[in-house]
């Protein structure tokens, strides 16, 4: 799933599976792609990673970190702010939740940038809370049942489910020293897989899942 053209400068040519050794660019937005190398060219930066390469305006990296470098930790969940009773109002029926909010909300109780948590909702059903893979995965996020009860989550319930989703990619990102490619790779191989290869797993849908949303992402984030 793709987004329409965005008003600054990014081409994204043909990705293949990162390799893991070099750097990790710090994107503005707290989040970290490891990349293989990197090179500066007047206001752009060209981030190379296995056999693509990706080219984004100077702005949208702060910093690049050696693999030995320690990681920076993930900011602490905001905490949410309890919003005011509202007046009395007659009953109405309830009007199902909008996904994207949802997500949003989540994203904003996890400690998480908005647009990252979206991208992998984007990829994963488009927002659909009905959605249900070959495999067996349900709603916006495509959680397993076994992997929703182990988060306390009814994955048939759309706010749960993407709350329990949004809970489940910070770990992750914790796990992983907020490498969003391993986090990504184990959010949707699972952990072991990426633990056994030492990174993205040689499976075509894994490597093209976290391509994707990568790209949503950078992409997302450029509007």
């Amino acid at each position: 799933m793709m987004f329409p053209g965005t008003t600054r400068a990014i081409w994204l040519l043909t990705l293949a599976v990162p390799v893991f050794a070099g750097e990790s660019a710090v994107l503005s937005s707290g989040l970290r792609l490891h990349v293989d190398r990197h090179e500066e060219a007047g206001d752009l930066v060209r981030l190379y990673r296995g056999q693509s390469v990706t080219v984004l305006p100077k702005s949208f990296v702060t910093d690049f970190e050696p693999d030995l470098a320690p990681p920076a930790p993930l900011a602490p969940p905001a905490a949410a702010e309890q919003p005011e009773a509202p007046a009395a109002k007659p009953p109405k029926a309830p009007e199902a939740p909008d996904p994207r909010t949802l997500v949003r909300e989540a994203a904003a109780r996890a400690g998480l940038p908005p647009n990252f948590v979206e991208s992998v909702a984007k990829t994963e059903s488009g927002f659909d809370p009905a959605a249900v893979s070959p495999k067996g995965a349900i709603g916006v996020m495509q959680l397993m049942p076994a992997t929703a009860k182990a988060l306390g989550a009814d994955a048939n319930d759309p706010q749960q489910n993407i709350d329990a989703g949004a809970r489940l990619l910070r770990e992750l990102l914790l796990k992983y020293n907020g490498d969003v490619v391993k986090a990504l790779a184990a959010y949707n191989a699972g952990e072991p897989a990426v633990d056994h290869y030492q990174g993205v797993p040689p499976y075509p849908e894994t490597q093209h899942y976290v391509n994707t949303v990568v790209n949503t992402y950078l992409k997302s984030n450029s509007q």
